[in-house]
């Protein structure tokens, strides 16, 4: 089953709402996420992606992050860990068996949540430590600065996920050749050895542009993702016809890729205004 061309964007009953996204998906729900998720039923989603609020008081650096749900006051670390293990276990419930999680933090709070995630998925469920690495901004004269934000990924049943290996960027191998078809290649005293037309294998280390003030994906929503971010992580952890989850959907960035890709979507958000914004950016998708 691939994305039909328009979304369905719901602001009513988000109980009612999310049962009748449990059998059509493809669906935008405004509401707050606890109450969405504990409707849907058991292993509905094969891939979410989690961006919850991590700006903890108290501290400089690092993303952004939204205040839209509902809950604790998030911006003390307690707070957000009491907001977040409901959530989070319940996303767990929510994975098929084949289904990975993906919870996008910064240095401030990454290290409590793993601990946390540990004890919902447990240790063995723990696939990567994933390090988006971004340039720009601020240049502190005090410490080294803070360019990069932590994903944190997780398999329902590690063996049996989804996992298709990505390639891009290019090789580091000095004096790289180019063959007639545009076949990299290098010269050796054994003959020539020949490197994937496609790039090397990804590590869990990606660098990938944050969205700068003049991007045209930029909606002006708040500390919204690039969808080559997206894109990475729906391409590697499902396939063609699965369902992709994003219970703090936001400017619908996930959304967005999903269909792009030929994924069936789920989204939810607490802020009226981002379930707006979604939904136009998933119409304008063909």
């Amino acid at each position: 089953m691939t994305a039909p061309s328009q979304s369905q964007a719901t602001t009513g009953s988000c109980r009612a709402d999310a049962r009748d996204a449990a059998t059509s998906q493809c669906r935008i729900i405004c509401g707050d996420n606890a109450d969405v998720m504990h409707v849907l039923p058991s292993g509905c989603c094969d891939l979410i992606y989690a961006d919850p609020p991590f700006d903890v008081a108290g501290s400089s650096g690092g993303g952004a992050a939204r205040h839209t749900a509902s809950g604790p006051d998030t911006r003390n670390r307690d707070g957000l860990l009491d907001f977040l293990r409901p959530r989070l276990i319940e996303m767990h419930r929510l994975l098929s068996d084949k289904g990975s999680l993906y919870v996008h933090l910064d240095w401030r709070t990454v290290h409590h949540v793993k601990v946390m995630l540990d004890g919902i998925f447990g240790p063995r469920q723990f696939l990567n430590e994933i390090i988006w690495s971004y340039r720009s901004g601020s240049r502190p004269s005090a410490w080294f600065a803070r360019k990069h934000d932590t994903i944190l990924l997780y398999a329902k049943e590690p063996g049996r996920h989804v996992f298709n290996r990505q390639r891009g960027g290019s090789y580091r191998t000095r004096d790289l050749l180019f063959d007639a078809d545009g076949g990299p290649y290098k010269s050796t005293r054994n003959g020539p050895v020949r490197f994937h037309r496609d790039g090397p294998v990804l590590t869990d280390v990606w660098d990938i542009p944050i969205l700068s003030t003049v991007a045209r994906e930029r909606t002006g929503y708040p500390s919204q993702k690039p969808e080559a971010l997206l894109a990475r992580i729906v391409l590697a952890s499902s396939n063609e016809g699965d369902v992709v989850g994003d219970f703090f959907c936001g400017s619908g960035t996930t959304c967005v890729a999903a269909k792009r890709l030929k994924r069936r979507w789920l989204g939810c958000d607490i802020d009226p205004d981002a379930v707006a914004i979604t939904t136009r950016r998933l119409d304008s998708v063909s």
